[in-house]
């Protein structure tokens, strides 16, 4: 499953780079980038804290973290983060 998923990250267009948190695998811009890595844990652990009531599942599967000119999309699968970092497509403003 594992492999599936990393595969799958292949299709997000315009991915600068990847992580998968649990397996230490990385690549791109965020290669060994072991802070990023800490962030995002703490992040989805913070996450997973607002459970909903008699649902014992974790309450989301995807989170998305928006910055200007890129993205991080965290996906959760088992044990397993998988991030990919994309960068935002940059839209001219639109002359009125």
């Amino acid at each position: 499953q594992a492999t599936a998923l990393t595969q799958g990250r292949k299709r997000v267009p315009d991915q600068t780079g990847y992580l998968v948190i649990c397996d230490g695998a990385s690549a791109g811009d965020l290669e060994n980038d072991e802070r990023t890595a800490g962030v995002i844990s703490e992040l989805v652990s913070t996450a997973c804290a607002f459970r909903l009531p008699r649902c014992p599942e974790v309450p989301f599967r995807r989170i998305s973290v928006v910055f200007g000119e890129h993205s991080f999309l965290v996906t959760i699968s088992g044990q397993k983060l998988f991030v990919v970092k994309r960068q935002n497509s940059v839209r001219e403003p639109v002359m009125v």
